[in-house]
């Protein structure tokens, strides 16, 4: 079992279903309202946690229903959340999410998310310490993510970074990176380049540049492409299942990683056993709900 430690956000979803996006000044007729914990932290979490990681996380709460929920939420999936603390007069942070065909968009509200510090990093040290790995992403301040990264690499602990929501980082702070995670657009941005114009091979070109040992681009129903190292780029297809809700893919598939990698599998078998759990998580609706079991994952598999 690995030791993971994960600093990120942690949100109410406010999930819809939509026959149709939106425009500008049109009302919708929705349905299946669902409130759902999620944010990408506590996603990836939770993943690593129901895989079978020892999953520790540091997080902030607001003082109110949501908050509450949350914290029960994340300590029944198993993650230790001593780390997980609420904060008085800020409200949680909540994501609106419309689902279309099987596709969404976001709406973010950090809420009580951006009361995380580079100094609350600095308390965590030990448990970055004694972690097989550090799982970030980006929903809380980027000074602290950066803190976060800084301290594991001095300490000698492996960082994987999902780059999402999509933000332009120092290629310095990228070279600190073990494993990176980006979907096509994140590594686009990432690497400066046009999403519709450059292909995975060359933003693969351009971020292994930075320094990053591996990057790994998800690449929806086409599949991942990654190079981990020095070695070929691979590409594998996406395991073909019927999608309901695309949410927490790119979580589950990030916390499935890790959950592998500490257990010492060579990151092909770990990228077969992620893309499993991912295509999993997509038959389901909503973040948490849709994140499978080891066994399940395993079942499928076979």
């Amino acid at each position: 079992m690995g030791k993971i430690c994960v600093i990120g956000s942690v949100n109410m979803d406010l999930v819809v279903q939509t026959p149709h996006w939106p425009s500008p000044g049109e009302t919708v007729t929705g349905s299946g309202f669902m409130t759902v914990p999620g944010g990408k932290g506590a996603n990836q979490a939770i993943a690593a946690a129901r895989l079978g990681g020892e999953v520790r996380m540091l997080a902030r709460v607001g003082a109110d229903a949501f908050g509450r929920q949350l914290l029960e939420n994340l300590s029944a999936a198993g993650v230790q959340c001593d780390d997980v603390r609420v904060v008085d007069g800020v409200a949680s942070g909540v994501a609106v999410i419309t689902v279309c065909d099987g596709e969404n968009e976001i709406v973010l509200d950090p809420g009580a998310n951006h009361s995380l510090t580079p100094d609350d990093v600095r308390e965590f040290e030990h448990h970055i310490r004694d972690a097989e790995m550090l799982l970030v992403q980006l929903e809380v301040p980027l000074p602290v993510v950066t803190a976060a990264i800084e301290l594991a690499q001095s300490v000698g602990t492996p960082v994987l970074l999902n780059p999402a929501p999509a933000l332009a980082l120092d290629h310095d702070l990228l070279s600190r990176v073990t494993v990176l995670t980006p979907n096509e657009g994140e590594a686009a941005l990432l690497a400066g380049l046009s999403r519709e114009d450059a292909s995975a091979e060359e933003l693969l070109d351009v971020l292994q540049s930075y320094g990053v040992q591996t990057v790994c681009i998800t690449q929806g129903a086409r599949g991942i492409t990654y190079r981990h190292g020095g070695l070929e780029t691979e590409q594998r297809s996406a395991v073909s299942v019927e999608v309901v809700d695309t949410t927490a893919a790119g979580d589950v598939f990030s916390g499935a990683l890790a959950v592998a990698l500490t257990e010492g599998a060579l990151f092909d078998d770990a990228a077969a056993f992620a893309q499993n759990a991912a295509a999993i998580a997509v038959t389901r609706a909503g973040a948490t709900p849709s994140i499978p079991t080891r066994a399940e994952v395993e079942s499928f598999h076979a």
